[in-house]
């Protein structure tokens, strides 16, 4: 079974986002969608919310597996027992980000694999900021988060 790892922050999780779990899904038997817990982040949602949004997005999906993960992204593809690391970019910033953080990673584990996989032309201006913006201001959002992610963060009140 060919199985990979997409990490982020997800604060919240995109339609960006969710476009590269289905590239995935294309690609790979399991995709594990792993939430970070990244302490250099203020982020707007716990990673226990986080986890929870992504799962209903892909509740009916047995092939996608959340988790929380608080550590280096090579040991929990040790963990997963998979080499494949995937991560998906908007524009070259996001590239020029991602590879330097390949290279530190290949120091860690020469087996590591990182898969680039691009945003659609018409999200590459969609990130987990623009939509934390949308919500902080009272403007909309729905267009730029699945509908499970909406439904959750509508359903909390507070964040709207």
């Amino acid at each position: 079974m060919k199985k990979c790892v997409f990490a982020g922050t997800f604060d919240p999780f995109t339609v960006g986002h969710s476009d590269t779990v289905n590239t995935c899904l294309r690609l790979f038997d399991e995709v594990v969608v792993a939430v970070g817990e990244n302490k250099q982040k203020a982020c707007m949602f716990t990673a226990k919310e986080r986890a929870e949004m992504i799962s209903a997005v892909y509740k009916e999906e047995p092939r996608v597996r959340v988790v929380i993960w608080d550590g280096v992204i090579v040991d929990l593809l040790k963990e997963e027992n998979t080499p494949f690391y995937v991560r998906g970019v908007r524009n070259t910033v996001d590239f020029e980000y991602e590879n330097a953080a390949l290279y530190a990673s290949r120091d860690l584990d020469k087996e590591f694999v990182t898969l680039y996989i691009p945003a659609e032309q018409g999200r590459v201006h969609i990130s987990s900021t623009l939509v934390k913006n949308c919500i902080a201001f009272g403007k909309p959002f729905q267009d730029y988060v699945p509908k499970a992610v909406y439904g959750y963060i509508v359903k909390r009140g507070q964040y709207v």
